[in-house]
């Protein structure tokens, strides 16, 4: 004690020191524990034409009205449009590699309409939309899987084949399901262009809105 006051009080410069030292450690202290910088999810569409957009003007495709719908429910996330028209299931695995970037976080699988359309074998194009998704759980990506419906003049025992792929694939790789892609749209002339099968851009609208509760539902299995 003698000591101390024999040294007389600290200085004005000793106090600024401590000061400032004490604050640099706050600073860096919160710093730490701040969580890191909210980062643009990327969700990408893997399809066929339905979802490239076939006959709709630009900005109006699915994945377009997809992520403005997001972005409007507060989602902060950018849909890739990676649909080619006219592609089968084993198209859509065999450009997985530059179709489907590594920075992806979420992933909406829409294919199996054009494997029904030429009436391939529902079991082939279901090993092939398994291999999709078994490439996904390879990746860390949560997976949507929308189901399509076999056209009923290829008959029932085509359509039964081909229906059950998609709940069944679902169940057993742990995707989202979807189970029919153009739910509220098939067969409405209104909402279709003049060839029956592919969606005007109201038709689109209307499959984003009936779709978008699991599509937000997929979002939400992101690691963010």
């Amino acid at each position: 004690m003698l000591e101390i006051l024999e040294a007389g009080p600290p200085s004005y410069g000793h106090w600024r020191a401590i000061v400032q030292a004490a604050a640099f450690a706050a600073i860096v202290a919160m710093a730490s524990a701040a969580p890191a910088s909210a980062r643009t999810m990327k969700l990408v569409a893997l399809g066929d034409s339905l979802t490239a957009g076939y006959g709709v003007a630009p900005g109006k495709a699915f994945p377009d009205q997809l992520e403005a719908a997001l972005k409007a429910r507060g989602w902060d996330v950018t849909v890739v449009n990676a649909g080619v028209s006219g592609d089968t299931a084993e198209d859509g695995l065999a450009r997985w590699d530059w179709a489907v970037p590594a920075d992806a976080d979420a992933l909406i699988v829409e294919l199996g309409a054009n494997d029904m359309l030429r009436g391939l074998p529902p079991e082939a194009t279901k090993q092939t939309l398994a291999a999709v998704l078994d490439r996904a759980k390879a990746a860390h990506l949560p997976t949507l899987l929308a189901g399509m419906r076999a056209a009923p003049n290829l008959g029932a025992g085509y359509d039964k084949a081909f229906d059950a792929i998609y709940p069944a694939l679902a169940e057993s790789r742990g995707a989202i399901l979807y189970p029919f892609f153009l739910e509220g749209v098939a067969g409405d002339p209104k909402l279709n262009q003049l060839d029956g099968l592919h969606p005007t851009p109201a038709g689109v609208a209307v499959i984003v809105g009936r779709i978008l509760p699991a599509v937000e539902a997929l979002l939400g299995r992101t690691k963010r």
